[in-house]
């Protein structure tokens, strides 16, 4: 299985931005962003130009593709699907990507971010409407019910991340009981409900050259 093993601090201080790629060490005093904000390379430190229109659309797809933890073929895959359905296009993007097994597990509050969210897909550590699911990039329908393995749940990492979880991380569309360690997906979010501060019309842009 293809895996994205770019260094998360590198993406961020590429992208000029802080994409909480690494869970709790982003907020805390060891996020390298931090400490060297500047891009990375010998020549990060020196001023960029001005960037060109196709700059600015790569620059936000690479960042929306990377924040949710995607290859190039399978990010496109998903835009094509998004081209296909009725709607605004970004926007039905948008809702897909949030429809991902392992970014609804990093915002359900099982995980603290969705690179470790993926890895305990893979591990089997979650059932999806009472069978094991292992693909990451599962698209979950509304009403599906994810909750936490018997024999998972006292892995460490789980309880790490549900200890600092309170309401499902704010989303409307994602119902939380931690002491069941369960949640629900009950619809698919649409553009306002979703946290993520990005222009996903560039990305459009961009695809549609």
């Amino acid at each position: 299985m293809a895996q994205n093993h770019n260094p998360a601090c590198r993406i961020c201080r590429r992208e000029g931005k802080k994409l909480f790629l690494k869970g709790d060490r982003c907020t805390g005093p060891k996020c390298s962003f931090e400490h060297r904000g500047y891009g990375p390379g010998m020549h990060g430190r020196n001023r960029r130009g001005k960037v060109s229109e196709y700059g600015h659309q790569l620059r936000e797809k690479q960042k929306i593709r990377e924040s949710y933890g995607m290859l190039e073929r399978q990010f496109h895959r998903f835009f094509t699907e998004a081209q296909r359905q009725k709607g605004v296009t970004g926007e039905t993007l948008m809702s897909m990507l949030e429809s991902r097994l392992d970014n609804v597990i990093y915002r359900i509050g099982f995980a603290s971010s969705r690179r470790q969210a993926r890895q305990l897909v893979r591990h089997r550590h979650f059932l999806v409407n009472d069978r094991i699911v292992d693909i990451p990039s599962y698209v979950l329908k509304p009403n599906d019910r994810i909750r936490v393995k018997d024999r998972s749940k006292k892995v460490a990492v789980i309880h790490d991340a549900m200890q600092k979880t309170r309401d499902a991380k704010g989303m409307p569309n994602l119902q939380l009981d931690k002491a069941r360690m369960e949640g629900v997906f009950l619809t698919v979010p649409n553009r306002a409900e979703i946290p993520f501060d990005a222009n996903e019309q560039l990305v459009v842009e961009l695809y549609s050259r």
